[in-house]
């Protein structure tokens, strides 16, 4: 999600709408045949590529089929079949790819759930998804075994590790499945996952993802890539399956088009991943792409005030030519000359953190202030924003090419937005899910009778049809003043002083704004050790060099807002 500075909330364009075109064509398939098209087409070629130890791994088109074929047979085996809901706790690698499309080759749900689930969090989820069977990684066999007498219903639990009732080898011991056959069967409206939300308001609410919206949203996605994309393509999985935008990104889309995906099971280690790795698609939340920035900062300013100048001049030649570029316009002579030099020199940076062959990086999911965005397609990275939610299967608009700071692109191919009388996005199209499960009540209140998805965001389009994010519609702050603020706005624009990790802007019914900053754990201790300060977090939040940072940080944000706005 994207919001800019605008100084106090926006009128939205009632009833304007924006689309595409509804030409989109999509041939009947699904995940299981593309998986099959790739171990015919490329079955020697790696499909996932894994870590163990200090060797990589890898696993072919061909034989990632066999072990789907295999997993399906030995979950058939444990009384798993169609319409049965199989849940998956692991950390991104390569079984969980396997074991997903094992349970949707016959037709049952495979169901991700967060690795930071608690065992009453966990005891909800298999509850209230009626599954079955549970698949998981060793170190989260203790959250199932301690709530098992409260879970009458999950008859199986496989251990791809050690313990449980069996596990992963015993799955692959099997005789394969007729994969063929299977992906023959599997229907449009076919449940292909049920993905929870964060329960912020409420309990988790099951997302039903069905066959037809994946298909949907992987070729609406594909139609936007311009340009001849490496093949192999490279992608990178790193986020929890249990978020819509990865499973898009590094399962169905990888599978559509046969990406070679490396799986990272550790989030910390992104950055040797990246370099290990160095992916040509790249999906990741503003705060990845804000670490990856302040560490690039740093390493800038590690090398004298000289350096930092010469980037500051750099970075502002890149942000010309990424401007004309987004444009579809030519380079005049001069610019195009001095962005031969400048980029030669960050060719170099963007190689050290492994960003040197993307071809689309793409952030979502959050708020994310727009100097980041201008500061990686200034750097040469081709970068843009997408706006979406697990309800319309993650993508509802985007730009790769044409981008327009600040906004959250266009609507995919396909895809129908308008805004509604009070403001409220809306969305239409064969992406948007069947409802919750379970819950008509709450689907009643997402979907109308036309099957416009009510988003719950504000936004505005511009003649173009570009869309921008103003905020929630009920997280909009009214001060005593009746002026409309936008939090997360200023929310974004303070994650964006390098000291501040997290914020949290309160003013509604008051005279005034006011934050709560939190130190970011990771920057705030590298400050401190190059000024000479213990790096206590609790120590630092005292100290008045640190205090004096932020309140020059935050001078600076407030310099952008109106009056009204300003903390």
């Amino acid at each position: 999600m994207s919001l800019d500075t605008a100084p106090t909330v926006p009128a939205a364009r009632p009833g304007g709408s924006s689309a595409r075109g509804a030409d989109l064509t999509v041939e009947p398939s699904n995940p299981v045949r593309w998986l099959l098209d790739n171990a015919d087409h490329r079955p020697d070629a790696a499909a996932l590529r894994w870590k163990d130890g200090d060797d990589w791994r890898t696993r072919s088109w061909r034989e990632v089929a066999d072990d789907v074929a295999r997993a399906a047979a030995g979950l058939r085996a444990l009384g798993i079949g169609a319409g049965d809901r199989v849940v998956l706790m692991l950390r991104n690698r390569p079984e969980f790819h396997v074991v997903d499309l094992a349970a949707l080759a016959l037709r049952a749900t495979p169901i991700s759930i967060y690795n930071s689930s608690s065992p009453e969090q966990v005891t909800y989820l298999v509850s209230h998804s009626k599954a079955t069977a549970a698949v998981v990684e060793g170190a989260f066999l203790e959250r199932f075994t301690a709530v098992r007498g409260e879970l009458p219903g999950l008859q199986t639990l496989v251990v791809v590790d050690d313990g449980g009732d069996s596990g992963y080898d015993d799955l692959l011991a099997a005789d394969p499945l007729d994969l063929s056959a299977a992906a023959d069967q599997l229907q449009p409206d076919d449940l292909a996952t049920v993905i929870y939300t964060s329960g912020t308001t409420g309990p988790p609410k099951g997302v039903m993802i069905d066959v037809r919206n994946v298909v949907h949203q992987v070729v609406a996605l594909r139609s936007l890539f311009t340009g001849d994309m490496p093949d192999p393509e490279r992608g990178l999985s790193f986020l929890p399956m249990a978020h819509i935008a990865e499973r898009v990104t590094t399962h169905y889309g990888a599978l559509y088009r046969g990406t070679e995906v490396t799986t990272c099971p550790d989030l910390t280690q992104l950055g040797a991943y990246l370099g290990a790795t160095r992916p040509h698609v790249l999906f990741g939340p503003p705060r990845v792409w804000e670490k990856l920035k302040a560490g690039i900062e740093a390493a800038v300013a590690g090398q004298g005030e000289e350096a930092v100048g010469r980037f500051a001049f750099g970075l502002d030649v890149g942000k010309q030519v990424a401007a004309k570029k987004a444009m579809g316009e030519p380079l005049p002579d001069d610019l195009a000359g001095l962005w031969t030099l400048v980029d030669e020199k960050f060719a170099g940076i963007r190689g050290l953190v492994g960003l040197d062959e993307v071809r689309h990086a793409i952030t979502g999911a959050a708020p994310i202030p727009v100097e980041v965005v201008e500061f990686f397609r200034s750097l040469g990275v081709p970068f843009a924003e997408v706006y979406g939610m697990s309800e319309n299967t993650g993508a509802m608009t985007l730009d790769l090419d044409r981008v327009k700071p600040g906004t959250v692109g266009r609507p995919l191919p396909g895809v129908e937005v308008r805004i509604a009388e009070d403001g409220e996005v809306l969305c239409k199209g064969e992406i948007v899910f069947r409802g919750y499960l379970d819950d008509p009540e709450k689907t009643a209140e997402a979907l109308d009778d036309d099957g416009w998805l009510r988003t719950g965001d504000i936004g505005v389009l511009d003649d173009e049809g570009y869309l921008r994010i103003v905020d929630r519609k009920k997280e909009l702050i009214i001060t005593a003043g009746g002026k409309n603020v936008s939090p997360a706005n200023l929310e974004a624009a303070l994650k964006s002083i390098p000291l501040v990790g997290q914020a949290c802007v309160i003013g509604d019914g008051r005279k005034f704004l006011s934050a709560l900053l939190v130190l970011d754990p990771e920057a705030a201790p590298a400050w401190a050790a190059a000024h000479g300060k213990p790096a206590d977090l609790a120590a630092l939040a005292e100290d008045e060099d640190v205090r004096s940072e932020i309140a020059a940080g935050v001078e600076q944000v407030n310099a952008r807002f109106s009056q009204v706005e300003q903390l």
